[in-house]
């Protein structure tokens, strides 16, 4: 258990440059409810709900972060800042998933009135970036990224940046997509909107096929010159 807890505190400092020990990280809310959470889910699958709804909200109390005592989280959840965190009862988490302040993993109201899966399932390394909304029994694909205040409604493929409203894929460089972890999930020194990317594109590719009709022209000139200089000599000569 401790060496878990070790493994666990040193994931998180991987992620965050901030903490200067494992002390700091340990009175960090995200993992105070999370660990809050392993308890109340243990009550939760005893069948004592009233106690696990007491730990849930003990742990809302003392955190802002709202989980659910039904919702299964795998090893490694790192919810940074946290406030506004809500996590759903059908909500299913893989292993060194993170999440960032105000994300929702919110499920749908099903017609007929039975719950069953209602909210999203994040496999392995998922980023959810701040204020990003993830609806429904939807499942984001491992090392897919979430950008901030994305409304995500639809299955994420693996590896893809998803941002905007409603969210959609974006084209990332292949640098960016190999690399282990984001802030927020979205690199943000790039311009990586999907509403603008394709006019981007199109106003390269624009670009660059100016430029070639240019050197066309340019070579065009240049061979007629060339043609028409031994004519000129020649006039000159029979003058």
């Amino acid at each position: 258990m401790f060496n878990g807890l070790i493994a666990y505190l040193d994931s998180i400092k991987a992620r965050d440059p901030a903490p200067r020990s494992r002390w700091e990280i340990l009175l960090y809310p995200g993992l105070l409810a999370v660990g809050m959470h392993r308890v109340a889910h243990w009550l939760f699958e005893a069948d004592l709900f009233f106690l696990a709804r007491f730990v849930n909200h003990f742990s809302r109390w003392m955190t802002g972060i709202d989980i659910h005592p039904g919702a299964k989280i795998g090893r490694h959840l790192f919810i940074d800042h946290g406030f506004g965190v809500v996590i759903g009862e059908t909500a299913e988490i893989g292993d060194n998933v993170s999440i960032y302040q105000g994300v929702t993993l919110g499920g749908t109201d099903p017609a007929n009135g039975i719950g069953g899966k209602r909210h999203p399932t994040l496999a392995d390394d998922v980023i959810v970036g701040s204020g990003a909304q993830v609806l429904g029994p939807i499942t984001v694909n491992p090392r897919a990224r979430v950008g901030a205040n994305a409304v995500v409604t639809k299955d994420v493929p693996e590896g893809a940046v998803m941002v905007g409203i409603p969210a959609r894929s974006t084209l990332v460089d292949a640098a960016e997509y190999a690399r282990e972890f984001v802030p927020y999930g979205t690199p943000c020194s790039e311009t990586f909107d999907p509403a603008t990317q394709k006019l981007e594109i199109l106003q390269c590719q624009l670009e660059q096929m100016q430029k070639q009709l240019v050197t066309l022209l340019e070579e065009r000139d240049t061979l007629a010159a060339e043609l028409d200089a031994p004519r000129r000599k020649g006039s000159r000569k029979s003058a």
